[in-house]
């Protein structure tokens, strides 16, 4: 189906001025108009730079923006809408209602949960309608930036200015998963309101949990720092060996390279299907590891997503000899099966199994008419300690996905009559696999991390920080299936992957950044589940901070130095608390407990008081394990030192600054001097001061500066405020200038003593009035300051 039908189709009606106009963009393109490439001056005269800029502006400028801001602004305001639910539901948990507060009838509490009930179902409605108008409007941009480099391309690249400006904007993101995780909280308590199975407060309600499994994340790694990655998991786990016969000369074991050849029909439906997140979406592959003439063990894997995301999996191992056979329907294991009936003894059950698995793989390749279309070959390291399952990472590098397919009749990757490609097993290729002609292979650029954690690994504090360095690239729900058919039939396919935009991204981060933004997606990630918590009263219900190995309203400061070997802090909701009926604490408890606490309170209010820093270095000090000594620098520590502009522009600012003070005190000083002439003692001696304090800021300005950029390059945690500056010119000069007012009061009352002997004479006013201008005059400089 043309991408032009395949939109029209797609397009939401409340929203249909809001997508992008890729009649517009075809229009503006010329994309009938024959071109002749090898004329360059026909090629020019047909297409001028005004085309160029009139296309461009309208891609990048006019449509992006606009489907941009709507994004941007729709997705708020579903966040906005969830939130007033949230608010409306608060009043209906029980025991949360203030005294003063009337509380609910039963009526009422039913009609404010049906009216939430019903904006939660237009809420996720349009969660869903939007994530499909990002996904097909992301693949509108691409598709007309693929056109016109086909078309334009020998003169003009539009493309990878695209997806550089694709992977900064909203668009380039596709989780909703945490917004869906609210909503799915409130709509059980909804239920629970509408049909009087609300629990008593304080009374938790019973969770019914599934077997335990396997969380999954997936990243990125940078070529230059995967020497780093590897070193940093050697230390807490093993290399898995996949030949155990080979592990008396361990200077010759190599990572095993490792082929997939993943199935699909013409039509790609299981493609879509997986891009589409779509339920009971399956996929299937024949896997081995080594070269094909080596007869390695072959496996024929189906695994299906179950909508829970969790994974059903169907294996087989097949031989090289019988694939063919199998993929047509005519090799059904009948001997085998036959042999094992016969056996008995307890073989009766696998036999059963057996004969169902192979059962479901033909219906399935039968029913989807499937057949091979991408080879996936990449090298891994494995990472697990023997006999203990709870952490297994992969790294996968020298990642190529290569055609497998025979769509095109007349120029075929396969042999129609084959199950794979004999060009490439007959021969041994590995990679880079140069034989290999352009447009059918695609190499990707980085390594693929996955790590796997089961049970209690979640609190694995090493494998938390890894993930949460600058090491790594989070690459969520990331596939080479899915990759690969994108990068290679993009010709075929009308729905694209959002990590697309990303490749053409330099993904290192600096270690300081990547650790603030971790720090304020784990708060945003506390206050949103607090939020749900709020309303959920004393029920233990999972949250999506669960799904990363941390209780829900929970915020562990990962990769800090100051926070290692800490128990995590939990934020008690006033919900959760206990009731009035029930005992508290003793007083002398509450006072112990104050007291403890205060410290912290005072250093919350005030963070560069002393009091939080020697908290901060108190913490410092942990006792480890035997046998662990203290890194010394944590990740987000390593690397080049990579600061922004603007904090070097701010260090030198506020030398300046000082500076300039300098300046102004030193102009006052001098021409104090110049105008109090001989005779005038205390003008000259103040005139001096004035001067040690010009030097003071001078000198003080330049210690700050070399002080501040030090604790830079640095990177110290330490304070960079400065209090004794400041406050020693201040008051200097404060003091100054009243002894200069005293000196010159004092001066003028022994003037009038002399000119008027006798006892007890007054100043009349007007005579001070006169005096007190004349000193305003003399010292009009120091009013400046």
């Amino acid at each position: 189906m043309r991408f032009g039908r395949t939109l029209r189709n797609s397009v939401y009606p409340p929203w249909k001025d809001k997508y992008i106009d890729y009649q517009k963009l075809k229009s503006l393109l010329r994309e009938h108009e024959v071109t002749v490439e090898d004329d360059s001056d026909t090629e020019s005269s047909t297409w001028t730079e005004q085309d160029e800029e009139a296309f461009v502006n309208e891609l990048i400028n006019i449509q992006l923006d606009k489907v941009n801001a709507f994004q941007v602004e729709t997705s708020s305001q579903l966040r906005e809408r969830t939130s007033a639910c949230e608010v409306k539901l608060r009043q209906l948990v029980p025991g949360s209602n203030d005294e003063e507060a009337p509380v609910v009838e039963e009526t009422k509490r039913k009609a404010i949960a049906g009216e939430v009930l019903d904006e939660l179902d237009r809420i996720l409605k349009e969660v869903s309608e939007l994530q499909k108008y990002s996904r097909i409007n992301f693949t509108g941009f691409l598709k007309a930036a693929k056109k016109h480099d086909r078309k334009r391309g020998a003169r003009y690249k539009v493309k990878p200015l695209l997806q550089v400006r694709l992977s900064q904007l909203p668009l380039n993101s596709e989780d909703y998963s945490h917004l869906v995780n609210r909503i799915s909280v409130m709509y059980s308590f909804v239920r629970e309101v509408l049909s009087q199975d609300v629990p008593e407060p304080g009374k938790p309600s019973e969770t019914v949990f599934g077997r335990e499994s396997y969380s999954s994340y997936k990243f990125w790694v940078h070529a230059d720092n995967l020497l780093e990655v590897k070193t940093y998991i050697l230390r807490r786990l093993p290399v898995l060996i996949y030949r155990p016969g080979n592990s008396n000369n361990l200077a010759t074991i190599e990572d095993p390279t490792i082929t997939s050849l993943y199935f699909d029909n013409p039509r790609f439906d299981l493609y879509n299907q997986k891009v589409a997140k779509a339920p009971d979406a399956g996929s299937l592959r024949l896997r081995w590891t080594g070269q094909l003439k080596d007869k390695p063990a072959i496996f024929l894997e189906k695994k299906v997503l179950t909508e829970d995301d969790q994974s059903r999996d169907v294996r087989l191992q097949l031989k090289e000899k019988h694939i063919q056979e199998f993929l047509e329907g005519t090799y059904r294991f009948d001997k085998k099966v036959h042999r094992m009936l016969e056996v008995g003894h307890g073989e009766l059950v696998e036999a059963d199994s057996l004969k169902r698995d192979v059962e479901e793989l033909q219906a399935f390749i039968k029913e989807n008419n499937l057949q091979p279309m991408l080879r996936a070959n990449y090298t891994r390291t494995a990472f697990q300690i023997p006999g203990d399952d709870r952490i297994r990472i992969s790294l996968d590098t020298n990642l190529a996905l290569i055609r497998e397919d025979c769509l095109d009749e007349d120029r075929p990757c396969r042999d129609p009559s084959q199950w794979h490609r004999t060009d490439i097993d007959d021969a041994a290729m590995e990679y880079p696999f140069n034989a290999i002609r352009a447009g059918e292979i695609a190499r990707f650029p980085h390594a693929l991390l996955e790590i796997k954690l089961k049970g209690n690994a979640h609190n694995a504090e090493w494998a938390r920080d890894l993930m949460t360095s600058h090491l790594v690239k989070e690459a969520p729900r990331f596939s080479k299936f899915v990759h690969g058919v994108a990068q290679l039939f993009d010709d075929y396919v009308n729905s694209f992957p959002f990590w697309l935009g990303e490749l053409e991204n330099d993904i290192r981060r600096d270690p300081e950044t990547a650790f603030h933004e971790e720090q304020e997606r784990l708060a945003k990630r506390a206050e949103d589940d607090m939020a749900v918590g709020s309303f959920m009263g004393n029920r233990s219900s999972p949250s999506f901070g669960a799904l990363i190995g941390s209780p829900a309203g929970r915020l562990i400061d990962v990769g800090s130095p100051s926070q290692a070997g800490k128990t995590p802090q939990t934020t008690t909701h006033p919900s959760h608390r206990p009731s009035a009926a029930k005992p508290g604490p003793s007083v002398e408890a509450r006072q112990s407990y104050e007291l403890a606490n205060m410290p912290s309170r005072l250093a919350s209010f005030f963070p560069s008081f002393p009091i939080s820093r020697s908290r901060n270095s108190h913490n410092e000090s942990v006792d480890l394990p035997p046998g662990i000594r203290h890194p010394g620098r944590w990740i987000k520590d390593a690397g080049p030192v990579r600061v922004e502009s603007k904090v070097w522009l701010a260090n030198q600012r506020t030398f300046i600054k000082w500076l300039h003070i300098s300046v102004l005190l030193s102009s006052l000083s001098l021409g104090l001097y110049n105008a109090a002439g001989k005779h005038n003692d205390i003008a000259r001696a103040l005139s001096v001061v004035y001067t040690f304090f010009a030097l003071f800021a001078a000198a003080w300005g330049w210690y700050i500066y070399e002080f501040r950029a030090r604790l830079i390059r640095q990177r110290s945690g330490q304070d960079l405020d400065n209090i004794l500056g400041p406050v020693v010119v201040c008051l200097g000069l404060a003091a100054a200038l009243v002894m200069n007012f005293g000196f010159k009061f004092a001066a003028v009352l022994r003037e009038r003593r002399e000119a008027h002997p006798g006892p007890s004479q007054w100043i009349s006013s007007n005579a001070v009035a006169a005096n007190l201008s004349d000193l305003a005059l003399v010292n009009q400089g120091g009013q400046l300051l």
